[in-house]
């Protein structure tokens, strides 16, 4: 059978796009993890040691495939999806130019497979290598007023993705990738699945993107980018500025569960910057520094991270007072967050916002303590109870005397423990990759 499979790599090359897709459909199935010949995909790779992994003949064809018409190109990032749950196969696809390819198919709206790269630039940003070169990317735009943001990505162009007719004119400028990233995840939220995919603003939801925005704020500068006033458009920077995250935490109550779990741990990762809190938690009414001279309006998070906790419970009046407006009067359908890994992500990020004497006192102030405790009544997950009960002990208890009332640090590695879901890579981390098998 491998010999076999051996005959069909040369025709990945076939001038003939038939003998290029039935090659590639021969090949698909053995890129599953438990594939008995997925070893095939892996021979020639060198990772380890002070050298960048190198392509082999198949990755580096399957890396030119994602280009090509639609048929071939659907089976090309399906089979570099499931193969990138390997460090060797993430560290061969971090090339800056294949990742500016991805990002840059992602951001155009009539891109057919969106969906599947973004589950592969989530695979890829697990790396710590892909994370960075996505924070400080850049892509060639043309500026358009067809084109959501007024941006078309140049280096989207491919056999899946036309270019548009007709051309735009205009000079080619290199604008940052990840306030782009950012639009197209809330544009794909309003994708209407049900509707004709001609009328849709984009072909795909981007959920995946989530992840990805998990795994860049596992490092400081990723945090920042999220905790530092930006314009609303980044094509248009004299407008209005905001905070990023300001505009993923709405998101926490999403019907999709990868959207609202990638979300939840965005969220999260950001409380490690304990420069941020106060943006984090402040109302959209006040205007807030986090970490520099530049204020905006506060992320107003806290109703975001204690909707999915909340049920349908009454409370008194002098309680009902304390909470924030959106957990007034909540239907007596009100579900809590079915995913227990998504309620214990909420509970650390309460935890790490009571990092400082200010986030304690507004947290208390908000009616954090009983939601909480309705929640606790009803958690069935010891691990999260346990949580629970040791935010009550920082939001019930006395404080210390001499304790400090601010915490005057952006070097959040010297104040709190590194987050979790920090982009290491390890082979012990793959079972967490996604799969599209």
């Amino acid at each position: 059978m491998e010999a076999q499979l051996q005959e069909l790599l040369p025709f990945l090359r076939d001038r003939n796009p038939q003998a290029r897709q039935l090659a590639l459909s021969g090949l698909l199935p053995q890129t599953a993890k438990e594939a008995p010949h997925r070893k095939l995909f892996f021979a020639g790779l060198q990772s380890g040691g002070l050298q960048k992994a190198k392509d082999n003949d198949v990755i580096r064809d399957l890396k030119l495939l994602c280009r090509d018409q639609l048929s071939v190109s659907h089976d090309a990032f399906r089979a570099l999806v499931n193969l990138s749950d390997s460090s060797m196969v993430v560290n061969a696809l971090s090339e800056p130019s294949f990742l500016e390819f991805i990002v840059s198919y992602i951001l155009n709206p009539h891109s057919i497979l969106a969906d599947l790269a973004a589950m592969m630039l989530s695979n890829l940003t697990s790396s710590s290598i892909a994370c960075s070169i996505v924070l400080s990317m850049t892509i060639p735009v043309i500026i358009t007023k067809n084109f959501p943001n007024s941006a078309y990505p140049t280096q989207s162009r491919c056999g899946s993705c036309a270019a548009p007719v007709p051309y735009p004119a205009g000079e080619t400028k290199n604008v940052p990738a990840l306030p782009l990233l950012v639009d197209a995840f809330v544009q794909g939220a309003s994708v209407d699945h049900e509707g004709d995919l001609s009328k849709r603003l984009r072909k795909g939801d981007l959920h995946f993107l989530a992840s990805v925005f998990a795994n860049i704020t596992a490092t400081p500068t990723g945090q920042k980018f999220f905790l530092e006033p930006k314009p609303f458009n980044p094509m248009k920077p004299s407008e209005s500025i905001e905070y990023p995250l300001t505009r993923l935490v709405p998101f926490t109550e999403h019907k999709d569960v990868i959207r609202r779990g990638g979300v939840a741990s965005t969220l999260k990762n950001c409380s490690f910057y304990v420069a941020g809190h106060k943006a984090i938690l402040s109302p959209d009414t006040e205007k807030v520094a986090s970490g520099s001279s530049i204020a905006a309006s506060g992320v107003d998070a806290l109703p975001y991270i204690l909707l999915p906790l909340a049920g349908p419970e009454e409370f008194d009046l002098d309680d009902q007072e304390k909470l924030p407006a959106a957990l007034q009067m909540l239907p007596s359908d009100k579900k809590r967050e079915q995913d227990p890994a998504i309620r214990l992500t909420h509970i650390e990020t309460l935890l790490l916002l009571c990092h400082t004497r200010w986030g304690r006192d507004y947290q208390r102030e908000h009616g954090v303590y009983e939601i909480i405790r309705a929640a606790h009544e009803v958690e069935t997950v010891d691990k999260i109870s346990e949580h629970i009960e040791r935010l009550v002990q920082l939001i019930q208890g006395e404080e210390p005397s001499g304790a400090i009332e601010e915490v005057e640090t952006n070097d959040v590695t010297t104040s709190v423990p590194t987050p979790v879901q920090a982009p290491e890579e390890d082979e012990d981390d793959e079972e967490s990759r996604i799969e599209e098998v």
